[in-house]
């Protein structure tokens, strides 16, 4: 149990460090948003 929550608050830091920001985050998961939606309309 302690080896999942270390490599989850290593992966939540790496993540806050790439993003640098609260907004570059919400930016990165808007675009994540937009590439899923686009993708599920082009297969329809």
């Amino acid at each position: 149990m302690r080896k999942i929550m270390a490599a989850a608050m290593i992966a939540g830091t790496l993540l806050v460090a790439a993003c640098n920001t609260v907004e570059g985050m919400g930016k990165d998961v808007s675009s994540a948003g937009d590439t899923v939606a686009n993708t599920a309309d082009s297969a329809k």
